[in-house]
């Protein structure tokens, strides 16, 4: 899987595109542990407003296979977001790959660290690439419901890629 698939930079005109596999894929695994205001509330920054905003304060990588766009992740200074891999090709890698792309960016823009804002389906994936959980973290969404996630980061030491341009805020992120 990993040898048919490029790794690029978005180009702009292909935020819809790419808005659309963030917000399929969270439809497809939210909703089974999430309450539905949180799933609305993470739709909701995943707009296309959203990553285009990306695209301007930092980087947004997609990975593409046969001419598709079929994961992406975002970094913005020393934060990751936005990282989804199209749900019938979860668990083949394409995650790491992009992982590993924002990784080197970091790095090579002089961060010595990376965070992130992990959530619930997604925390075994980050503690296998090294991610110590640093907090768990909660948005009331209203109506008695919460989105919980877990705040995490991880040491650089000497990764290289690709340097990112500026540094904007994760949606996610109370800080």
């Amino acid at each position: 899987m990993k040898s048919d698939v490029s790794l690029r930079r978005i180009d702009p005109r292909e935020v819809p595109v790419v808005g659309e596999l963030i917000r399929d894929t969270m439809r497809a695994s939210y909703p089974v542990v999430y309450p539905p205001r949180a799933v609305e509330f993470f739709l909701h920054y995943q707009s296309d407003d959203s990553i285009a905003r990306r695209t301007e304060s930092g980087i947004v990588i997609v990975a593409e296979r046969d001419g598709e766009i079929v994961a992406t992740g975002s970094l913005i200074g020393s934060e990751i977001t936005g990282v989804f891999v199209r749900v019938d090709l979860q668990r083949k890698k394409l995650g790491s790959l992009v992982m590993d792309r924002l990784e080197a960016c970091a790095a090579e823009s002089g961060q010595d660290h990376v965070e992130l804002s992990v959530s619930l389906p997604s925390r075994r994936f980050y503690e296998e690439r090294g991610y110590r959980i640093t907090g768990p973290a909660r948005i009331d969404v209203g109506q008695g419901q919460v989105l919980e996630y877990w705040e995490g980061d991880k040491p650089l030491g000497g990764i290289m890629g690709s340097a990112p341009e500026g540094r904007a805020v994760n949606p996610y992120s109370r800080k």
